[in-house]
């Protein structure tokens, strides 16, 4: 069984910085892609960030500047570093990742649960 646990949001004023989480947990023999996603009320989920196994990263144009996606290997964790935050970044963020449970198995991706982000104005 593979988990992924988010940490980090919260509520912040305009203007402010929060850090995100994104523990990985279980059977794990390798992880490819990390990524971070948000969904706000009425809205489909969109990609914010993502990075792979190289450390190349992708970010959506709307936090490009803003945000930093990041990942340390060594403890299976993303980390998603958010400056300059905006009301409309208010949405639940989910992490996800592109994992192998076992060598040689297929890879699957796995999603946490969530974590609020509200900015107020």
């Amino acid at each position: 069984q593979v988990q992924l646990v988010e940490s980090g949001g919260g509520l912040v004023e305009s203007g402010g910085s929060l850090r995100l989480s994104c523990a990985a947990s279980g059977s794990i023999f390798s992880i490819n892609y990390m990524g971070w996603y948000r969904q706000a009320p009425g809205k489909q989920r969109e990609l914010v960030a993502i990075i792979d196994s190289g450390d190349s990263t992708t970010y959506a144009d709307s936090v490009k500047g803003r945000f930093t996606i990041s990942r340390d290997n060594a403890k299976n964790t993303s980390y998603l570093q958010m400056n300059s935050l905006k009301p409309e970044d208010t949405a639940v963020h989910y992490c996800n990742a592109n994992i192998h449970p076992r060598a040689f198995s297929v890879r699957s991706v796995y999603w946490g649960q969530g974590t609020q982000v509200t900015v107020s104005s």
